[in-house]
């Protein structure tokens, strides 16, 4: 991944691009609450050699992004990714693909900013301030960045904050604290208060992309019945669950690959056939 730094609307972003050989099909990533862009560039790269050129930057407070002074919402932060497009000379659609918290952001820039998303895929989130909460332990966990500042207690509550194969195989967790960059505790705070009473229930109706979302079955922290809310309510979409937890882009890459790379090249009734 080629990494740089940028100014966007006044503030210092870093960004990552993979560049697949041949390929227009530009794919733009929303990463997860605290998580750096290292943290899903083992997915990025994996979808470069399906052909798919990613796009992905840390959001102001996190990773190599400098803390803005003043909090934020996902509006500005769609802005700021639409600009970053034009900045690094992407003027036509992008697929969209947002994880958790980035699934939220996916949302709200698809919504700001329609012509600008051909498909979209959102994996392990949920409409916002309206969604099915998961365990009560697991997201007084989450509210803390302790997990991304201190190593051991990540490995310590790892496997019951994300589920899934990250339950039994601890070389998983490993791989994963080891990309791992502390986000600042004001950058970590403005994440949260970008999501604070934002919901995307009121106009997910009037989405027109092809949409995929994905779920976890063992997801602590966004339970299924989140994916079968945005599905039923984005008229052209369907529901694809996956048998394991929070982080399947991470834990399933073999698996996953496949079938957001065959969503994403299929016609439009292929891609939202169930």
């Amino acid at each position: 991944m080629q990494i740089e730094t940028t100014k966007v609307d006044g503030l210092t972003i870093r960004y990552g691009q993979t560049q697949a050989a041949g390929t227009d099909r530009p794919l733009l990533l929303f990463n997860g609450i605290g998580a750096s862009l290292e943290l899903i560039e083992p997915f990025a790269d994996a979808m470069r050699r399906e052909g798919f050129s990613c796009i992905v930057f840390d959001v102001p407070g996190v990773g190599g992004s400098a803390v803005p002074l003043l909090p934020y919402r996902f509006s500005r932060l769609a802005r700021v990714a639409e600009h970053l497009l034009r900045d690094i000379g992407i003027a036509g659609p992008v697929d969209v693909l947002g994880v958790s918290w980035g699934g939220a952001l996916a949302q709200q820039f698809v919504h700001q900013y329609p012509a600008r998303c051909r498909r979209l895929v959102l994996a392990a989130t949920s409409a916002g301030a309206v969604m099915v909460p998961g365990r009560l332990s697991v997201l007084r966990k989450m509210v803390n960045p302790r997990r991304y500042t201190d190593r051991d207690f990540m490995m310590k509550v790892g496997a019951d904050l994300y589920g899934g194969r990250f339950r039994d195989e601890p070389g998983l967790l490993h791989e994963h604290v080891r990309h791992m960059s502390p986000p600042s505790g004001r950058g970590y705070l403005w994440q949260m208060l970008a999501a604070a009473g934002w919901t995307s229930i009121l106009w997910l109706r009037r989405l027109r992309q092809p949409t995929l979302v994905i779920m976890g079955r063992d997801d602590p922290i966004v339970p299924v019945v989140n994916g079968r809310i945005l599905a039923g309510l984005i008229p052209n979409a369907r529901l694809v669950t996956i048998d394991d937890g929070h982080l399947f882009l991470l834990s399933r890459i073999p698996d996953i690959v496949p079938v957001i790379r065959d969503f994403l090249l299929a016609n439009d009734e292929e891609a939202i056939r169930c």
